[in-house]
């Protein structure tokens, strides 16, 4: 159809409506128009220069043009006159195929300045597709035995537009056997088919033709037909027909191939081979059903023949049918709803993430060491809820964040030094019944701080050295032990200054760093020294250093290396009293006495000659009473020693037992005590 202005009354009306439905809008740089489809060539479509604010006269100069996107040349625009009209021919079903809403989008550009509008041209639908059945011709076969109001499906027609223009009805061709079944909702849930209103009999009428004939409701409204040519068939005029129509089975995941489903029976009223079934599953059904189930076309029997996971499909929905062997033969249908039922086959899996490792051992309870991650379980209901639990006894604990994960944290002090690692074995369990757990196995290893000062055996040692003794002899080793780590365990040793006499100790002693080797640096004398009381030092390089100290005696051991000196002659120096020599004669008893073997003084006086003599000053203090204690004595002693340090005694020893043997010899009376007596002797 062509429209011009010089055509009849009725071309004009409907150019004019052509031009109202080509109502445009204008907003936010984009245009909108329609057209309707199949348009002819020309047809007016909109003032695209007008709506779009553009001269005329720039049209050219600006270099107007348009781009569609995929449609190429449907549309074009008249530079001229900045009028949008179609250019070729536009089937709305081609370009949009059924789809509600069908536009063309165009970009509009233009230069100097460089601008781009946005046009969308709306293709509204025209009745152009009549309706179409799957084939003009269809063969049906009945047999004659079929019962009124049997109703026999149809496959009903299709058409290409949308809304009311493919909104179908169906007629029928009048005849006396048959009346037509129509879908009577919007939904169509009803199919098209056809009612046995009359006893079918071969003999008087073998074939039937019908005339079935489909109406749109576009306008002008166009028709399909199809033509319909039953064939009445003697005999086999029972359809095998199952017990249900619809059968619902539970079947546990994991049955093995070979295991039966249900058994399924068919009747067929006929006789002979007219009501032998044979039993196959639905040319439409699923092909996930097809791979998992296998029936047997005599007994009818469902069997398993692939994998059944519950987590793959829960379900099954088996379309059976069962046919006989008449001729024409006939079929019956049923469902078979298979629900699978879970069982517990599936473990639980865990992932360790942002693990921090080592762990320091002073660090805070709560400290996060790791996160944990519970991957779902893929088991339903309580076969996959998922609970972790951390081996017991360690300093740490699983606290849940938000489901699926868990922080582990230390809950208790660590102590590297009782132990240095923890090998945790974290274990996910799920509630199934039995339950399936998984396991997760983490190192964490205690990094060491310095907690720890380096400790001696015991807290002080006695060394007897020899009086005499080369430079530089080894007479004692300090060793102290860390129990940190590395550098926190790493000791070193040093003097702990002082002075001794006039003289500093360093110049005594010296110690090595590394070895806690104590050395004596000059030959010691007893008569000079001879005790000689410091102590050592024992840093480690922790940060800060931790240290302690251990203090040695060291007793400097007489030799025979000074002559012995006579006392004075009784009366020589002065008269006896207060100021003569005072004799002390030990008498020794129990396990402390000694022979003398360098020399040997005897003394006259009361009694008999009396060996092992000690000449003391007048002005040397009281000794101890005749049945005093060893620590009474101890006590003398050790004033005694005093003065002689300070040189009050004006005579040396005439054969002196050493305090540190004597001492010796006191420790070894078993029975705690000793005795001993004491005289004075004027000569």
């Amino acid at each position: 159809m062509e429209f011009s202005w010089g055509s009849s009354q009725e071309s004009r009306r409907l150019l004019l409506s052509l031009l109202f439905l080509a109502a445009w809008r204008a907003g936010s740089g984009q245009v909108h128009y329609s057209v309707l489809e199949e348009a002819k060539h020309g047809t007016f479509v909109g003032h695209i220069a007008q709506d779009l604010g553009l001269e005329l006269a720039e049209l050219v100069p600006r270099l107007f043009r348009v781009a569609s996107k995929g449609h190429g040349d449907l549309l074009e625009v008249n530079l001229q006159n900045g009028i949008l009209f179609v250019n070729s021919r536009i089937d709305r079903e081609e370009l949009c195929g059924r789809s509600a809403e069908c536009n063309i989008h165009l970009e509009v550009i233009v230069d100097r300045p460089l601008q781009v509008f946005h046009v969308e041209v709306e293709v509204k639908d025209i009745n152009d597709n009549p309706p179409m059945f799957p084939g003009t011709r269809k063969n049906l076969f009945l047999a004659e035995s079929r019962p009124i109001d049997s109703r026999v499906p149809l496959e009903g027609a299709s058409d290409a537009d949308i809304r009311a223009n493919a909104m179908l009805t169906y007629t029928l061709s009048p005849n006396e056997y048959f009346s037509l079944e129509k879908p009577s909702d919007p939904e169509r849930v009803k199919r098209l088919g056809l009612l046995l209103r009359k006893s079918l009999d071969r003999e008087e009428a073998p074939e039937i033709f019908l005339v079935l004939t489909a109406t749109d409701g576009g306008k002008p409204e166009l028709t399909g037909t199809v033509q319909l040519l039953i064939k009445v068939l003697d005999a086999n005029d029972n359809a095998p027909a199952f017990d249900r129509t619809l059968y619902a089975v539970k079947l546990p995941e994991n049955v093995p191939n070979g295991t039966s489903v249900m058994k399924l029976n068919a009747s067929d009223l006929d006789e002979g081979s007219n009501a032998d079934i044979i039993y196959s599953f639905s040319t439409d059904i699923l092909p996930n059903v097809e791979s998992k189930f296998h029936i047997d076309p005599l007994t009818g029997e469902i069997m398993v023949k692939g994998y059944i996971d519950f987590e793959e499909s829960k379900s099954y929905e088996i379309l059976v049918e069962g046919i006989d062997k008449g001729q024409p033969p006939l079929s019956g249908h049923c469902t078979v709803m298979v629900e699978v039922e879970d069982t517990n086959d599936n473990v639980p899996v865990m992932e360790f993430k942002s693990l921090s490792l080592p762990i320091r051992e002073d660090a805070p309870l709560g400290t996060v060491i790791a996160l944990i991650s519970v991957l779902s379980d893929r088991d339903s209901g309580l076969n996959g809820q998922v609970t972790c639990t951390l081996s017991p006894h360690v300093p740490f604990k699983l606290v849940s964040t938000f489901k699926n994960y868990y922080s582990l944290v230390l809950d208790s002090a660590l102590d590297r030094e009782s132990v240095s690692d923890y090998a945790l074995v974290v274990t996910a369990r799920d509630a199934g019944s039995p339950s399936l757990s998984a396991t997760a196995s983490v190192s964490v290893e205690v990094a060491d701080v310095n907690d720890n000062a380096p400790a001696f055996a015991q807290p002080e040692y006695t060394v007897f050295v020899k009086e005499n003794n080369p430079p530089g002899c080894h007479i004692f080793t300090a060793s102290a032990r860390d129990a940190d780590a590395q550098e926190n365990a790493l000791v070193s040793y040093s003097l702990v200054e002082r002075r001794v006499g006039e003289r500093a100790l360093s110049s005594y002693v010296s110690v090595h760093a590394e070895s806690g080797k104590v050395y004596a640096l000059q030959p010691l004398d007893h008569e000079e020294l001879e005790l000689l009381q410091f102590q050592v030092s024992a840093r480690d390089a922790g940060v800060p250093p931790l240290g302690s100290n251990v203090t040695l005696q060291v007793f400097v051991l007489d030799e025979n290396d000074n002559a012995p000196a006579l006392l004075p002659r009784p009366g020589a120096g002065g008269g006896g009293g207060a100021g003569k020599p005072t004799l002390v004669c030990s008498s020794a008893v129990g396990s402390w006495s000694y022979s003398q073997q360098r020399r040997q003084r005897v003394c006259s006086g009361e009694g008999p000659p009396k060996t092992d003599l000690m000449a003391f000053s007048p002005s040397l203090p009281q000794g101890p009473s005749s049945a005093g204690t060893i620590t009474n004595f101890l006590n003398w002693l050790i004033a005694v020693i005093k003065l002689l340090r300070e040189k009050l005694c004006c005579y040396e020893l005439s054969d002196p037992l050493s305090y540190s043997k004597l001492i010796k010899e006191i420790r070894r009376d078993e029975t705690g005590s000793a005795n001993y007596e004491h005289k004075e002797i004027y000569y």
